[in-house]
């Protein structure tokens, strides 16, 4: 539509980190004119022309799921205004140690380079330029300036420092090259000098951490929360469109082919919604955007083209679509994205119901086209059914055996039953603002249908929604927060959310302690292994099992639930600006595990979004119809209700 196309090009303007390949490339756009701040060194030559985040030394094989070594390079990011006006980061390399603060005013753009500690030799400086992604325009080193003729305006390069020349700099564009042996700045538009440009980051900075204070006692939370989105937010080429990367590290990699689009935008965009409208829609809009012709949203998308065609993304994209509306009011969002969903919920229904009422995880079989890792391992296998649940080696999967006939895990699971009742309710509206009224009907019965089988998994005697093996018939006894889902679908009964808050919740054997929640109980004897979805501590969980506890008024748990998110995402990023992947249950940390759990990964951020949530800051705005009934808490009633 094009209201989305304006919001597209409204956000891919001016200077920012818009290349995937560094967090030090700062590029124009929308021309695509890039200047990358580069470091040779002497002891051994070495040069490093892209900088990322938590980067680690490669896998001997380049198609290995998991990395492993030791960090090539260690970025401290320590603030990124989402609109690139400030950046800030310290960066440490081979016995080396720089800080880089950057600011635009309108379209010019100052860095300014503190060196902090040196080799014996000091290093090189480098200012790589370059015209990305095929864009037209030409560039020449000309004097000590360096000059970009664009179609639409032409910038010049300026340094404080007279260049050092070296041609043995490994770069094939024009570039500057200075002695980093002291602070060096960098200016387009005019030549500034070293106080000039100081000045105008000051000022930039200070704008930055006004932002920051209108967040009061949670200021902390906001600045963890969106660094992360920001220092991972990039132009994508090849769709021409913003989006929020997972990791620029995964991008680069793992062989992605320049971007990962996965579940995580989902995240991302609610999010950016705090406080970056647009941000939020181009990340939705963007995931719904990779349906695949088989009519569900993929699990993830890659720049190379592969998309997991054997298994989609958990359904959370209706819930947010429909709170944005009841926050911001606009109906074309809902216009732009209700086929596409509509087209989801159905294939679900189709490819995802192992039993009637009842869904599972599951992986279809495809044809391979580019014989990538992700192609080849586990499809229509459990292995990639377990990552279809978005808990990939959930000790709730250990023992559960997989249909490659139905394609499903023999698991009706209660997580996936409850997360689409939600999606149904929220398409069920949706549908009613757009006047569909068939529609709406059809998502209401398939609703009330799922709800009435999902009562059936309550089990009186443990206190819980447990899951049921559809091959014998029998519960399953593993569980983990995911059980608690069925809150935030609105089908427990108020009695049963305060028995499973009592009996589990609260429950140090189970999931209450210092750090939670852990996403396997305490007791459980995979628990020990604090190894990704066995015992370790992910975001979306406590995020999902707060939206419940909400719904249903556990102010007490929820309060506990926000004030333990808070200080878990807190801890590391006061000691490190740490936002971590996941997180060390009896530890609280997240280093203890350097290469399955990323130093900066985004979807973290949902830990301190809780806490400002609880403190009111992401309230309705009261834009969607009171006749959809959105607000009733608790317990489900006639026709949709509760919000995201």
């Amino acid at each position: 539509m094009e209201e989305y196309r304006d919001m597209l090009e409204g956000l891919a303007k001016g200077w920012n980190t818009w290349n995937v390949r560094s967090v030090l490339s700062h590029v124009l756009m929308p021309e695509g004119f890039a200047l990358n701040i580069c470091l040779k060194e002497y002891t051994a030559g070495r040069y490093l022309k892209e900088t990322l985040i938590g980067r680690y030394q490669p896998p001997v094989d380049p198609n290995l799921l998991y990395r492993g070594g030791e960090l090539v390079e260690e970025v401290t990011p320590l603030a990124h205004a989402y609109d690139g006006s400030f950046t800030e980061l310290k960066l440490c390399w081979r016995a080396m140690e720089i800080n880089v603060q950057t600011a635009t005013v309108k379209d010019e753009l100052v860095v300014l380079v503190t060196p902090i500690r040196n080799q014996r030799y000091p290093a090189t400086l480098v200012i790589e330029s370059g015209i990305l992604w095929n864009r037209a325009g030409s560039i020449a080193a000309e004097g000590e300036v360096i000059t970009a003729r664009l179609p639409q305006r032409e910038v010049k390069v300026f340094t404080t420092k007279a260049w050092t020349p070296d041609p043995y700099v490994a770069c094939q564009t024009p570039y500057a090259s200075l002695r980093l042996d002291e602070e060096i700045g960098i200016s387009t538009g005019r030549k500034m000098s070293v106080q000039e440009i100081t000045s105008v980051i000051a000022r930039k900075k200070q704008e930055h951490n006004d932002r920051k204070d209108k967040y009061g006692d949670l200021r902390e939370v906001y600045d963890a929360m969106q660094s992360c989105l920001a220092w991972a937010t990039l132009y994508e080429p090849k769709k021409d469109r913003v989006l929020t990367t997972i990791n620029r590290t995964w991008d680069i990699d793992r062989n992605f082919g320049g971007y990962l689009a996965a579940q995580d935008l989902f995240y991302h965009a609610y999010l950016a919604s705090l406080d970056n409208k647009d941000l939020a829609y181009a990340n939705i809009i963007g995931m719904i955007k990779e349906k695949t012709t088989e009519g569900f949203v993929p699990f993830a998308a890659t720049g190379i083209g592969f998309c997991t065609m054997y298994m989609s993304a958990p359904p959370l994209g209706s819930t947010m679509i429909r709170d944005f509306y009841h926050r911001f009011g606009d109906a074309w969002l809902l216009e732009e994205v209700f086929a596409d969903l509509l087209d989801w919920n159905r294939w679900r229904a189709k490819k995802r119901m192992i039993a009637e009422g009842l869904l599972a995880w599951g992986s279809n079989p495809i044809q391979v086209v580019y014989d990538h890792y992700f192609e080849l391992n586990g499809v229509n296998d459990k292995f990639s059914a377990d990552r279809e649940s978005g808990i990939d080696n959930s000790t709730m999967w250990d023992d559960v055996v997989f249909n490659k006939e139905k394609g499903m895990m023999e698991l009706a699971d209660v997580g996936h039953s409850s997360l689409y009742i939600a999606d149904c309710d929220a398409l069920t509206e949706i549908a009613l603002v757009l006047g569909k009224g068939a529609e709406a009907a059809e998502l209401r019965a398939r609703s009330e249908s799922c709800a009435k089988s999902l009562r059936t998994l309550w089990d009186e005697k443990t206190g819980i929604f447990l899951n049921r093996h559809t091959d014998t018939g029998k519960a399953s006894y593993r569980i983990s927060p995911s059980n608690f889902y069925p809150m935030l679908a609105g089908v427990a009964t108020k009695k049963q959310a305060e028995r499973m808050v009592n009996d589990h919740f609260y429950n140090p054997e189970e999931f209450w302690g210092e750090w939670i929640l852990p996403s396997s109980p305490r007791n459980d004897p995979g628990y020990k292994d604090q190894y990704y979805w066995r015992g370790r501590i992910w975001a979306p969980m406590n995020f999902h099992t707060y939206l419940g506890l909400r719904r249903y008024g556990m102010k007490k748990a929820q309060q506990d639930l926000a004030e333990k998110s808070k200080n878990l995402l807190l801890k590391e990023w006061r000691e490190k600006r740490h936002v971590h992947e996941n997180y060390n249950a009896e530890l609280g940390i997240g280093c203890d595990d350097k290469t399955e759990s990323e130093k900066l990964y985004t979807w973290s951020g949902l830990l301190g979004l809780i806490s400002l949530m609880e403190a009111g800051y992401m309230e309705d705005t009261e834009h969607g119809p009171e006749s959809a009934g959105r607000r009733a808490p608790g317990p489900r009633a006639a026709g949709p209700q509760g919000h995201f």
